[in-house]
């Protein structure tokens, strides 16, 4: 399953992790998506959306 926001489209991103010593070692910043029942088109659906959204209220959750 894709790590990806269905509203906002945000995904993984690389980087690195950095020591005290500067040794940088390649990592992946995973968004924090949740899984949210909601209702698009008049229909409940089950997506994954990012935190950012939900605390936007770009999303409403629906009572299962």
């Amino acid at each position: 399953m894709a790590a990806r926001c269905a509203v906002c489209g945000k995904g993984p991103r690389s980087g690195y992790s950095v020591s005290h010593s500067h040794i940088r070692n390649k990592r992946v910043f995973r968004p924090n998506l949740q899984s949210v029942h909601t209702t698009i088109d008049g229909e409940n659906v089950h997506v994954r959306v990012c935190v950012k959204c939900l605390k936007a209220g770009k999303v409403q959750r629906v009572a299962a």
